[in-house]
C-alpha cells in the first residue's frame, strides 16, 4: 500500500510538472534553433530540464503504482 501512495504522489507531481512544460524540445521539430549561449538558449536549457523531471517523475509514479498494484 506504501508503494502505491508514492507512486500515486510521484505521478500527482509529475503531471502537474508536465501540465506547465508540457514536452521537451527534443520531441518537437517545430521549434526553431537558437544562438548558444543566448538567453532564449538558456530559457530553453531550463524548460527542457523541467520537461524531463516531470517526464521522470511520471513515469517512476505509474510504474511504482503498477508495482504496489501487480505484486
Amino acid at each position: 500500500m506504501l508503494i502505491v501512495a508514492l507512486g500515486l504522489g510521484l505521478l500527482w507531481h509529475g503531471v502537474q510538472i508536465v501540465w506547465v512544460a508540457p514536452t521537451a524540445s527534443q520531441f518537437r521539430s517545430d521549434l526553431p534553433p537558437v544562438e548558444p549561449g543566448s538567453d532564449a538558449a538558456f530559457n530553453r536549457f531550463w524548460l527542457d530540464q523541467y520537461a524531463w523531471i516531470g517526464i521522470v517523475l511520471s513515469v517512476a509514479g505509474v510504474a511504482l503504482v503498477l508495482l504496489g498494484v501487480f505484486a
